[in-house]
């Protein structure tokens, strides 16, 4: 496994390797940029197949927060933690709390939180080995009712925010009555976010792994099943992936029938060209770092005081940052995804200028 030569390793600046025999933790904490402040990040618990592949993951995610935080408007850089174990047969309290001795060991260069394969009880056993965690602390929702620390109401709240900005972009001005949504993954966010379209007056299409969710998708928000294969071929105004990522790619994109792609999951390209292909093919791309900041702005808001109506605020701004976007690629005739890595690049390369002056 080499760091160094690994295509996704893009100018971070550190990378670090955690193991506890014991509790089987093996885990990667990788740094990208902190030109805007401590990096913060998610820690995901994934049976990634080699290291190699945990490796990439994290490099790739990492690098997502750096741009995810400063098209939020954080004064936050970017990191991530990634440990390679079932979440189903392999986690374990002790494994989490040797990942909190791993955190505390960085110094505080970087700040954990929730991702795939975690939650709050994972994060709070980290937190009695470091002080660097966040989305643990009770907080009220938009409507002043209490809440866990769990990030995915806040991120299925800027996704749907960011839904009903790219459909009316697209759309000529449509709200989300009776359009077409297909979902990919009914997780935390993934349920959320389709309540929240159903609520709307959107139809539902979706797909999960777990037959569960589907059964209660189909009876709670009268959506149609289809398989996960299929998904890309529904005819839907809009697709949205809330799974894993790399899945718009050569294969998938020619099948999409949608005019918006719009959704939770990270790193939805499988390569920066992707997002040409999509704008070639006339789809409408919420860059996903910028349309999934929810979370990252929530458990933000932790480390530096938390108002909830600040918050929630904040979160809407989502709309308005994906409606900058789209008219300057628009102005410029580039992809949305390219627009956003600039608009990203100009905000956390000023700071480091700023700083080396």
């Amino acid at each position: 496994m080499s760091v160094f030569s690994n295509f996704h390793f893009r100018d971070h600046e550190s990378v670090a390797f955690g193991y506890d025999p014991v509790s089987g933790l093996r885990a990667i904490v990788a740094v990208h940029n902190t030109s805007r402040g401590v990096a913060l990040g998610g820690c995901r618990v994934w049976p990634y197949a080699s290291e190699d592949e945990a490796l990439t993951d994290v490099l790739r995610l990492s690098r997502g927060m750096t741009y995810k935080s400063a098209m939020a408007d954080l004064p936050l850089g970017g990191g991530k933690a990634v440990i390679i174990a079932d979440p189903h047969e392999d986690k374990s309290d002790a494994m989490m709390q040797a990942m909190g001795k791993f955190v505390q060991g960085l110094g505080g260069r970087y700040i954990t939180a929730e991702d795939s394969g975690t939650n709050v009880a994972d994060l709070r056993a980290m937190a009695r080995q470091t002080r660097y965690v966040v989305g643990i602390a009770e907080k009220r929702d938009m409507h002043g009712n209490p809440r866990s620390g769990d990030p995915s109401p806040a991120t299925a709240y800027g996704v749907f925010s960011g839904i009903a900005a790219s459909v009316k972009d697209a759309l000529n001005g449509r709200d989300l009555r009776d359009i077409r949504v297909a979902i990919q993954g009914l997780g935390s966010v993934g349920w959320d976010l389709a309540r929240r379209l159903h609520e709307a007056g959107a139809r539902l299409w979706v797909t999960d792994i777990h037959s569960e969710n589907l059964v209660r998708a189909r009876q709670q928000l009268n959506a149609e099943v289809t398989e996960p294969e299929r998904i890309f071929d529904t005819d839907v105004e809009v697709f949205a992936p809330c799974a894993l990522g790399a899945i718009l790619d050569d294969e998938t994109i020619p099948r999409l029938k949608a005019r918006v792609v719009a959704g939770a999951a990270n790193n939805q390209l499988a390569e920066d060209r992707h997002g040409e292909m999509l704008r070639e093919r006339g789809i409408l791309y919420a860059p996903d770092y910028v349309i999934n900041a929810g979370g990252i702005i929530d458990v933000a808001y932790e480390w530096t005081g938390y108002d909830a109506q600040t918050v929630w605020n904040h979160i809407a701004r989502i709309a308005d940052t994906l409606r900058a976007i789209y008219a300057r690629a628009s102005r410029v005739g580039a992809p949305t995804s390219q627009v956003a890595d600039r608009m990203a690049e100009e905000r956390f390369q000023r700071r480091r200028s700023e700083e080396a002056a």
